[in-house]
């Protein structure tokens, strides 16, 4: 029997390294406002099937929280400024049933 190991990624919130299955992926989503500029928003992308440079984050509020103030999207992703993260933190409150109490995945140590 072959085993197969499930690819790990990094969140770019806490900078943990964890399953991809327990992470979100998250792409960022171009869109062009009426003076020509583009602007971008990040998406959610729980299936894993939009297409382009994925960034993953657990789907707590505390990684989030951290990802944005630490400007971590941009990066990881790639586009110019800062990315619009409304429906991200849309996608995250519903998955945690808008508790913003939670605030990350648990440390163990190792």
């Amino acid at each position: 029997m072959i085993r197969r190991a499930l690819p790990t990624r990094t969140c770019v919130g806490c900078r943990q390294r964890a399953s991809a299955s327990d992470l979100l992926r998250v792409v960022a989503i171009a869109s062009v406002t009426d003076s020509g500029s583009s602007h971008f928003r990040l998406r959610p992308d729980p299936s894993r099937v939009l297409p382009g440079r994925g960034a993953h984050v657990h789907p707590v509020p505390g990684c989030l929280d951290s990802a944005l103030r630490r400007r971590a999207f941009g990066r990881a992703l790639r586009v110019p400024g800062v990315p619009d993260p409304g429906e991200l933190s849309e996608a995250i409150a519903a998955v945690n049933g808008g508790d913003p109490g939670s605030s990350g995945p648990s440390r163990q140590s190792a």
